[in-house]
């Protein structure tokens, strides 16, 4: 029980069957390079590795169990440590033993690998102890230890084994000891920002006050000057590493200080990892600078980078956020994994505030930009999330190497597909808040049983044509004042309280409906919503004269599998009905079809490439949507969620 939450919803739990089931043993076994598999590049880059994974043979070998080189990027260690706490919350949701037990000896593992002072990086042991710490721009060493920390963390909540613990707290130590303002102290910070996230998870268990003094330390430091990065790279003549020198300050969100910071601004994972832990630190802390600047940094990224898919990264160099409103659909990055630190940022948010703005962007990120992140059967995971896919393109233009129309088996980098397995399996975190005020928040709307003090809250949801009805009953006295969202995307709600229609206002996007719950009582919250077409801000130049489609929570998409090529040559005609279709492939989801008009490229196709006059000709179509999570399950396609509108 996560959360002291309980999912009984079909849908998501079929995700965390997929998880349990068949992607945590197909992370296994490669990690343990047991699988005859095609490692792709996620774009190309010589500096790629993709021959095997090697994670744990590169801890056999830091360990002194076997004798080798380190194999794959310098944040190899990552990929177990993510897989680690994957499998923390999978024993949480289904007990298994075996599974368990394989922990543990990942922990002994690492455990045996962790030098004497608590520093623990395979590659800097392996290959390159005289560099340990000495390129804190490239080298993820923290990062690292943000990412086993919050394994760690999961697994001690999962089973209450404190042995980890002694390996967190050996980290701890050793950063306090290393990191800080004395003169004998490294006045510095990683290039890529977790460490904070994780410092913050185990002070919440262990209350080691280091923990807070370590995250206030990283935050308030980066970007200072004289500016750490610039100083440190003065007295390094050692290698660089995957070719990060190239990038400037901003990558790194390192340059100026943090609270200085309004604009969201270099590699997105970054960004947002960065931005949780500010926002996650200013609840504990009270402090008003990491306010504001969260506030400034959400605005930026809501109001002006984000695609609405929930997608975040707009260029590939450096998977980055570019200018305001720039978002081209085809070429792109929303990586998976800034799809998952973008729910941690909203969710984050969404505690100091409650307020529902941060979980309308949750929820959307949640059913689009990061489920197109893994396909139906569990084993196939796109790094990139495009738009817009046009096979032909992509085949020939080395500037969109990076977008595929298959997910591939697994990636040189391969922080994606064990981040996104981890989220799914934490879900229950995410449908449900109680505050310090004992007020509960129904924020997700999954079918669920939330626990506390012998009271059960359960939510059950009935689908009907032209919405939902979300049904609450009660086991027990659950005295708590209950909140209820009201999605951006319903047009008319309605309360019932013991089958009586109650007025009802929102505030912050809620609905208060009281307390002092018992087995008598029934809720029913009746939502009313269709598909509807959704324009983009104008300052969006490639959105121009263009919609995309929206039902609920879920966005929609074309492709060319039940829908002719050349995509962008159909035009919608918006006053059109939106009629329902079922798909024999996605039956778990509603699918539509629209009139549209096309251009018929028979008569295009003798046409010189310039020409003085339109000898365009119009043929009747109508176009399937799917939601934009299921596409490219069936075979290489092309796919648009932005199409043309007849003016």
């Amino acid at each position: 029980m996560i959360n002291n939450t309980v999912i009984k919803d079909n849908f998501w739990n079929n995700y965390k069957d997929l998880v349990t089931e068949k992607m945590i043993p197909y992370q296994w076994n490669v990690l343990n390079d047991n699988l005859d598999i095609k490692i792709e590049k996620e774009r190309n880059d010589e500096l790629i590795p993709s021959e095997k994974s090697h994670a744990i043979e590169n801890f056999k070998i830091a360990a002194g169990i076997k004798k080798g080189r380190h194999y794959g990027y310098i944040f190899q260690d990552s990929d177990l440590y993510k897989w680690l706490e994957a499998v923390s919350y999978s024993i949480e949701y289904r007990k298994d033993n075996n599974l368990k037990n394989k922990a543990i000896e990942m922990f002994d593992l690492i455990s045996n690998a962790q030098m004497d002072n608590g520093y623990i990086n395979t590659y800097f042991q392996i290959e390159e102890p005289e560099n340990i710490y000495r390129n804190l721009a490239q080298s993820h060493e923290l990062y690292c230890y943000g990412h086993l920390i919050e394994a760690i963390v999961a697994f001690y909540k999962a089973t209450n084994n404190t042995n980890p613990l002694k390996i967190s707290e050996k980290i701890v130590n050793h950063l306090y000891e290393t990191f800080g303002h004395s003169n004998n102290q490294i006045k510095g910070y990683d290039g890529h920002e977790e460490i904070e996230r994780a410092l913050i998870k185990l002070y919440k268990i262990t209350e080691d006050q280091k923990c807070i003094k370590l995250a206030k330390f990283f935050i308030f430091e980066r970007g200072t000057e004289p500016n750490f990065f610039i100083e440190q790279k003065k007295d390094y003549n050692g290698p660089s590493y995957h070719g990060m020198e190239k990038f400037p300050l901003t990558y790194f969100q390192a340059h100026k200080p943090v609270i200085e910071q309004e604009e969201a601004v270099g590699h997105a994972v970054r960004q947002v990892y960065l931005s949780s832990a500010t926002a996650e630190l200013a609840k504990i802390i009270g402090d008003e600078g990491l306010k504001k600047y969260s506030n400034s940094i959400w605005n930026n990224i809501i109001n002006k980078k984000m695609y609405v898919t929930g997608g975040i990264g707009s260029t590939v160099e450096g998977e980055a956020f570019t200018a305001e409103y720039d978002l081209p659909n085809d070429t792109m990055y929303c990586e998976t994994c800034a799809s998952v630190g973008l729910i941690f940022f909203a969710n984050n948010m969404f505690k100091i505030y409650e307020d529902s703005e941060y979980i309308n962007v949750l929820e959307k990120v949640l059913y689009n930009g990061l489920l197109s992140g893994v396909s139906l059967d569990g084993q196939h995971f796109f790094y990139v999330n495009p738009l817009e896919v046009d096979q032909k393109d992509i085949s020939k233009d080395p500037l969109k190497s990076h977008v595929k129309t298959q997910r591939a088996d697994w990636f040189g980098c391969a922080c994606c597909p064990p981040n996104l397995a981890r989220l799914i399996l934490s879900l229950e975190k995410y449908i449900y808040h109680l505050n310090e005020n004992n007020e509960m928040y129904v924020n997700l709307f999954i079918e669920s049983e939330y626990n506390f003090e012998g009271a059960k809250f359960i939510q059950k949801i009935n689908d009907k044509d032209d919405g939902k009805i979300i049904e609450f009953n009660f086991e027990g006295h659950f005295n708590k004042e209950v909140y209820i969202r009201i999605p951006k995307w319903v047009t008319k709600f309605k309360v019932k309280i013991n089958d009586k229609l109650v007025e009802s206002t929102k505030d912050k996007g809620y609905v208060n409906i009281g307390k002092g719950w018992d087995e008598k009582d029934n809720i029913q919250i009746i939502f009313e919503y269709g598909p509807k077409f959704i324009y983009s801000n104008p300052l969006i130049k490639e959105n121009r004269n263009k919609v995309s489609l929206q039902y609920g929570p879920f966005i929609y998409c074309i492709e060319n599998v039940k829908n002719d090529s050349y995509l962008w040559l159909n035009e919608i005609n918006t006053k059109e009905k939106i009629q329902p279709i079922t798909d024999a492939d996605f039956p778990f989801v509603k699918c539509f079809k629209v009139k549209s008009q096309k251009i018929d490229e028979t008569t295009l196709k003798n046409n010189l490439l310039y020409t003085e006059d339109e000898t365009i000709k119009y043929i009747e179509k109508e176009l399937n949507f799917i939601p934009y999570f299921c596409w490219g399950n069936r075979n290489s396609t092309e796919m648009k969620v932005w199409i043309n509108k007849q003016c």
